[in-house]
């Protein structure tokens, strides 16, 4: 039996202690310096039509370094993205450091994420979810991401050396680096055979849903069965909170300077401390705020990075109930959790903040134990989409599994644009247009009856407040062909979901 561990949130109040982790953000770099990326990054650039290097790929300023090492500053990780170093500092440094004349602010880094709680889960399980996106059609098609690398930043990889679902991962090498930013100079291998907590094995689970194939069983986990990883660890799963942020952006950062195009994470940031000026608040999955989602927004602008994260656990917690950073960012691709016979928002899954101006999450899939599960299914999913078509940006792969999933273009803050099919998926690569399988249909007054066809007699509905933001998520019956609808109290848009096609009801 395998166990997929849950990704969830749980406010856990802290006190401050004597030395808290800080960005310390600087004034301006060293223009002349070098790029510091590999060659294949910038060739991936060039073919990208990219700009080749700019300033946030330039070092940090080593004379800054050291005179940050003269005030005794001691530094953790450096940002060239953000040109930031992070330090453990006492609230005396931190006011002393913040008048030095190159210093351009210092900000407390936030600590709050949560691995919490684990799940069993069965191997047949995961079978659910790879009928609903078709994972046999890439199959048949003999697509299994070959030659595309995928970089992977979680919690720990414990086991997945072992692991029956990734053994010909390993037999043939495809592990092609391994970084613990948790414990710097700990060789990576120790990853895999050492664990602290259960949390440890987050990201072999996670690993698995990209890319797992039991051979012996005839059990597939993920898409991606012969992709090439490289492995990050990010989080210590043993301390109360996480105010590791910065090594996830040194993640990022090293990833995309060997050349990497497709990152996953289901890894987020919500809440942390009881003091308010220490803490993430809901408004503040703005797409803009945290380090942690501006880093993801340069990635997805200026790197050609397709980052798809996790969209959070969070939909069931009253004081937060959104997704949490970096799912908030535009440029990265957030996946919502469905139920599996219905395919609507499983009650867990984080909706997305009705002030930002664009759907998030962007897509969804089934999941019974946490949108740490989803996402990876979706990178698999996504690894096979830039085997059949290499020269996709990373726009144009975010779109183009947008347009794939089965309620586009009418998408919602509960699920996005629903489940990504590989059929739609791999026409749209192959070609610039799709068969349309929407409907428009306008109403008048506050009933209506809707002709749909559909094998299934129950089927999921939406009320919206606009285009985007749901009301309410309902379960509709179909009687003799139709669907009747009395509009809600401020009701101006309802999605019927048919799986196969969509219907949006326009309410005059």
């Amino acid at each position: 039996m395998k166990k997929f561990l849950l990704l969830a949130f749980f406010f856990i109040p802290g006190i401050l202690s004597a030395s808290s982790k800080y960005w310390i953000y600087l004034k301006d770099k060293d223009l002349n310096a070098a790029p510091a990326v590999s060659m294949l990054t910038l060739e991936n650039r060039q073919k990208l039509g990219l700009v080749n290097a700019d300033e946030t790929d330039l070092p940090v300023k080593q004379e800054y370094e050291v005179a940050l090492q003269n005030e005794s500053v001691k530094i953790i990780n450096r940002s060239k993205w953000l040109n930031a170093v992070s330090a453990t500092l006492t609230s005396e440094q931190a006011m002393k450091v913040r008048q030095l004349d190159f210093v351009q602010e210092v900000v407390p880094i936030d600590p709050g994420f949560y691995i919490a709680r684990t799940q069993p889960i069965e191997k047949a399980q995961m079978a659910p979810v790879m009928s609903q996106v078709q994972a046999n059609v890439f199959l048949k098609e003999g697509i299994t991401a070959k030659d595309v690398t995928i970089g992977v930043i979680d919690a720990g990889f414990y086991g997945a050396d072992s692991s029956m679902s990734l053994t010909k991962i390993f037999s043939n090498n495809r592990i092609l680096g391994i970084r613990d930013y948790v414990k710097p100079g700990r060789p990576g291998n120790l990853l895999f055979s050492t664990a602290e907590s259960f949390s440890d094995m987050h990201g072999t689970e996670v690993l698995a849903a990209i890319s797992g194939m039991d051979y012996k069983d005839q059990m597939q986990y993920g898409m991606a069965i012969n992709a090439k990883f490289y492995l990050a660890r990010t989080d210590y799963s043993l301390r109360e909170y996480r105010g590791e942020e910065d090594n996830w952006i040194a993640a990022m950062e090293w990833m995309d300077s060997l050349g990497v195009r497709l990152i996953n994470t289901s890894l987020g940031y919500a809440k942390g401390f009881s003091d308010p000026k220490e803490n993430y608040v809901p408004s503040q999955m703005d797409g803009k705020t945290s380090a942690i989602t501006r880093a993801a927004q340069i990635a997805s602008d200026k790197k050609g990075i397709m980052l798809i994260v996790s969209a959070g656990n969070e939909g069931e917690d009253k004081s937060w109930e959104i997704i949490s950073a970096p799912a908030d960012a535009q440029g990265v691709l957030a996946v919502g959790a469905t139920n599996g016979k219905l395919w609507n928002r499983i009650g867990y899954s984080s909706t997305g903040p009705e002030f930002l101006p664009y759907v998030k999450p962007n897509v969804s899939c089934f999941s019974l134990y946490g949108t740490s599960l989803s996402a990876p299914v979706i990178t698999g999913f996504a690894a096979c989409l830039l085997q059949a078509n290499p020269n996709l940006t990373n726009k144009e792969l975010l779109s183009l599994i947008e347009k794939s999933a089965h309620l586009y273009p009418y998408g919602n803050n509960y699920v996005g644009y629903g489940v990504p099919l590989a059929s739609r998926a791999l026409a749209l690569a192959k070609a610039p247009y799709l068969p349309n399988n929407s409907r428009l249909v306008t109403a008048s007054g506050r009933t209506c009856e809707i002709e749909v066809a559909s094998q299934d007699s129950l089927v999921a509905i939406y009320r919206k407040k606009n285009d985007k933001d749901v009301l309410s998520q309902q379960v509709g019956k179909i009687q003799n062909g139709k669907i009747s609808l009395k509009r809600q109290n401020g009701e101006r848009f309802t999605t019927i979901d048919l799986k196969d096609s969509v219907v949006e009801v326009q309410w005059n």
